[in-house]
Parts: C-alpha cells; sequence; structure tokens
C-alpha cells in the first residue's frame, strides 16, 4: 500500500479517476493498490454531451479507441491531471489541446506488440494457402480440394512496412518460420536477424510476395497504399493492414482484387468503424471470399489487455504520486524517483520568458533551500519540479505560484 505519511495536494480518496470502456480489471486493481479509492469503471463510452458533464470533476480518465476527446470536451474538464489511453494509439485525443491545459497523454505502446504480430503471421499463413476462400466455399457446401494458388510461407519474401515495435515482432516470427524479410521505415532502423531494409517503398512492393502495414496515422501515411502501389506489387500477392484504417484506399484495393491482381487481403482496421458492437458494418471488400475481414482486434488477446491495463495505469499513478512524465506522447519527459524527504512542488506555464525567475523567487524570498529543480521546455510550455528542504505551508506557496502569470496548473505533490 501506499505511504499513509505522505501529505499529498489532493488526499488521494478525493482523486476521482474514471475508467472508460472497461479497461482489463488490472487497471481497476492497480489504482486500488496504489490507495485510490474513488475509482469509477464503466463498461460503455458516454456520447459527447453526456461526456461533457462527467468529465467536469474527474481528475483522472482512463479511455480506449471508442471515446474522443476533443477540444471541446477538454474544455469542459477544469481539474483533470491526465489521461490514460488504454491502447497502442493516442489518435482518439486532441493531444496539442491536452497539452496546452497541462494534460499529459499516456499510452500502452508495447503492450500487445505481441499479439498483433502473431494474428499477421498466422494471417499470411491462411491467406497464401488459400484458405479463406475455401472456407467460404465450404460454409456454402462445396469441396474445394485443390492445390492451385497454395503455397507455403517458407522461402517467400514478406515485406513489412513500418518496422517499429510491432514491424520487428513480425521481422522475428517470419524469419522463423523460413521467410525472407524486408522492410521500410523512413527512419533508420537496425535491423534483426537477416532482415534487410529497402531504401524505398517501392522497391518492397516490387519484391514482396506479402507486404504487411505497420505505421502510425499521419499525413505521411494517408492513403500511402492505394492504386499506384497496389500496380507495383506483384500480381498474386497479398496486403495486410493492421496498422490505421486510412493508409489503405480500400476503392482502389477492391479493383485490385476484381482484377486478380492481388490474390487476396487482410484487413482489420477501416477509414470509418461501428462505434459498438450494435452497430452495423458495411464496406467494400465484403463480397470478396479472399479477404479475411477482423473487427479492429490486432491486439484484442486477454494476455495483451491484462499489459496493457498495468502499463498505463502504472504511468497515470507515477504521474499523480511523483511527477513523471516519462512514456508522455504529447509532454515533455521528465524521469522522477519518489521523494521521501522533501517537499516537491509541480508548475506547467506557458513557455515566455521570466516565468521561472518568478518560481524561483516564491521560494528564496522565504528563504528556503531549494534541493532539487528539474525542468523540460517545449516550443509551447514549459514543466518544472521543484524540491524544497522541510514542509511549509503549502497552501500559500501553492496560491502564489498559481498566480504567476502563464501559469497553466500548479499542485504540490508531497
Amino acid at each position: 500500500m501506499g505511504n499513509q505519511n505522505k501529505t499529498y495536494s489532493l488526499s488521494k480518496e478525493k482523486i476521482k479517476v474514471l475508467l472508460l470502456e472497461g479497461p482489463h480489471e488490472n487497471a481497476l486493481n492497480h489504482f486500488r493498490v496504489n490507495d485510490y479509492t474513488n475509482v469509477e469503471y464503466v463498461k460503455g463510452s458516454p456520447e459527447k454531451e453526456e461526456l461533457k458533464k462527467i468529465i467536469r470533476d474527474v481528475h483522472l480518465i482512463g479511455i480506449r479507441s471508442r471515446t474522443n476527446l476533443t477540444e471541446d470536451v477538454l474544455s469542459h474538464a477544469k481539474k483533470l491531471i491526465a489521461i490514460g489511453c488504454y491502447s497502442i494509439g493516442t489518435n482518439q485525443v486532441d493531444l496539442q489541446a491536452a497539452k496546452l491545459n497541462g494534460i499529459p497523454v499516456f499510452n500502452a505502446p508495447f503492450s500487445n506488440t505481441r499479439s498483433v504480430a502473431e494474428l499477421v503471421v498466422s494471417e499470411a499463413i491462411l491467406l497464401i494457402r488459400g484458405i479463406p476462400e475455401k472456407n467460404h466455399l465450404a460454409h456454402l457446401g462445396k469441396w474445394q480440394k485443390d492445390a492451385s494458388n497454395s503455397f507455403e510461407v517458407r522461402g517467400k519474401n514478406i515485406g513489412i512496412v513500418g518496422y517499429g515495435h510491432i514491424g520487428s515482432q513480425v521481422s522475428i516470427l517470419a524469419e522463423s518460420l523460413g521467410m525472407n524479410v524486408y522492410y521500410y521505415d523512413i527512419v533508420k532502423k537496425l535491423n534483426l536477424g537477416n532482415a534487410k531494409s529497402c531504401d524505398r517503398l517501392e522497391e518492397l512492393l516490387r519484391v514482396s510476395d506479402i507486404v504487411t502495414l505497420h505505421v502510425p496515422e499521419t499525413e505521411l501515411t494517408k492513403n500511402m497504399i492505394s492504386a499506384d502501389q497496389l500496380k507495383l506489387m506483384k500480381k498474386g500477392s497479398y496486403l495486410i493492414n493492421y496498422s490505421r484504417g486510412s493508409v489503405v484506399d480500400l476503392d482502389d484495393l477492391a479493383s485490385a482484387l476484381e482484377e486478380k491482381h492481388l490474390f487476396g487481403a487482410a484487413i482489420d482496421v477501416y477509414p470509418e468503424e461501428p462505434s459498438s458492437n450494435k452497430e452495423p458494418f458495411k464496406n467494400v471488400l465484403q463480397k470478396f471470399p479472399n479477404v479475411i475481414l477482423t473487427p479492429h482486434i490486432g491486439g484484442s488477446t486477454l494476455e495483451a489487455q491484462a499489459n496493457i491495463a498495468v502499463e498505463v495505469s502504472e504511468k497515470l499513478v507515477n504521474y499523480c504520486d511523483i511527477g513523471s512524465t516519462i512514456g508522455a506522447t504529447n509532454f515533455v519527459e521528465i524521469s522522477l524517483t519518489p521523494n521521501l524527504d522533501k517537499q516537491r512542488y509541480m508548475h506547467i506555464h506557458k513557455n515566455q520568458p521570466g516565468v521561472m525567475n518568478k518560481i524561483t523567487r516564491v521560494f528564496t524570498s522565504r528563504k528556503l533551500n531549494i534541493a532539487a529543480e528539474y525542468l523540460q521546455t517545449d516550443p509551447f510550455i514549459g514543466y518544472v519540479i521543484i524540491d524544497i528542504d522541510g514542509k511549509e505551508d503549502s497552501k500559500e506557496i501553492l496560491s502564489e505560484l498559481k498566480s504567476i502569470p502563464g501559469t497553466i496548473k500548479a499542485r504540490v505533490l508531497i
């Protein structure tokens, strides 16, 4: 259990934690173990207007992929300290708006890596063996015992676009099956095993029997696979997309399948996705029996969800307790350890001249010794942690810190 002798700017039982969309129970358990008792656990995702109401008195919020924290929603979150995305991505949050409101956003970029990689490799095997179409015909009562267009993956070329955490895991698994691995990434990466780097995307597309996509959603990756790129792929090759729905032009992919230039595809992410399991799903690829369509479940294993729950909750607790921002996606990062015998203050402010001088003067004017100071800035904000010797009237100091022009948030941690 947490140290009961510490004094926080807000006692832990008063810090309201809201967990939406039913993250794994490990999230709930981690908060409870760390003495956060005011935790509300909700399985669904509220509509926007309802979300605006309930977020007003929330200090920590956890979401998955369906809840959108827009600038408008965040403008109602006057008490919000931090956001936890129980997912790999953070595109469901307006990161810049959160930053300018002094709210770091944490996610779990590593926890479901293995789950996605395993599914990608398994679907590569299913596609190259022609299983989706044979399975479809069997359900229709048709018996197609045939070896045509059915191959082993051993000795085939797999092209990985995006050689990050997931892409590199796919590389390892694919090579263990005897595949030749090629990869392309806009950032220079160290290859694993015998994987070969391609200088250009076009080079990878031409050489690969199977192309699998593992890139983030950016302006550079929007429709990065469309008609021109699909034409460069080998006739009879396969495409797998487990990255973002905006990366592939699905109409162009449908044309490539109709023309039998591609022999199959596996898609897990879409430009538009149902907001709940109750909504119908419609897609241009549904008519193709040689296409595997899955409902955005690449990382949806019990192991991955359990790991994500712990990773994100740890980051939220560490930030709330000691001010550490390591792992924040939109915030300057400061690594901190628990402070056992000092009084710690946190100050988030606009990055403008003179603020640090005023912050320091709050303590020096009282003849308080600053035992440690940690500062990081970016073009928009400054984030400073100050540890002082002794235990002073934190209420008065905090009030003065908050009155400094340019202040976004200030708290006393211990």
